[in-house]
């Protein structure tokens, strides 16, 4: 079940920079997809797409996370990894700390570090659900991921 993570963990972003969880969350909320480091990782890149071409400009980071070092991190996102914010983490060190099982996953941290909600594997009505607490927060338009083409349904990959 997912928990709040420990803001005092540090992330690295695929440009270099390394921060604390609580340095990344001072300003904004994080609106996050955390992929596995699998091939297949690359059927969520269209959804992260029409997720954060909605909430791109809301007040809140939104990042890409991946479960591998760069080099995974782009042959996953191809282009993409020079759109977004992405976090590279081959120790899986943020979802364990947030107490994920599978993934792909779909995050929601609050300024403080909280967790607002989070998602596992995927299902597009769960995934909603995500995006319509995040659309609220923010006071913000919400993304639709439900009858819009995405991958199959699957509960994912372990952490």
């Amino acid at each position: 079940m997912a928990q709040n993570p420990d803001p005092a963990l540090e992330l690295t972003s695929l440009k270099g920079v390394t921060r604390t969880l609580d340095d990344w969350l001072t300003m904004f909320h994080l609106c996050a997809v955390l992929l596995p480091d699998r091939p297949e990782a690359a059927q969520w890149v269209p959804v992260v797409r029409r997720i954060f071409a909605v909430l791109g400009d809301a007040d809140c980071h939104t990042a890409v996370w991946v479960a591998g070092n760069d080099h995974i991190a782009r042959r996953i996102l191809g282009s993409a990894a020079d759109d977004f914010l992405v976090f590279v983490d081959p120790d899986r060190a943020l979802a364990k700390s947030l107490g994920l099982e599978y993934l792909p996953a779909f995050v929601h941290l609050r300024h403080d570090t909280t967790l607002g909600a989070a998602t596992e594997g995927w299902d597009a009505r769960a995934w909603q659900r995500v995006a319509d607490e995040i659309a609220k927060a923010m006071a913000w338009s919400t993304p639709q991921l439900v009858d819009e083409p995405g991958p199959p349904p699957t509960p994912g990959w372990p952490v």
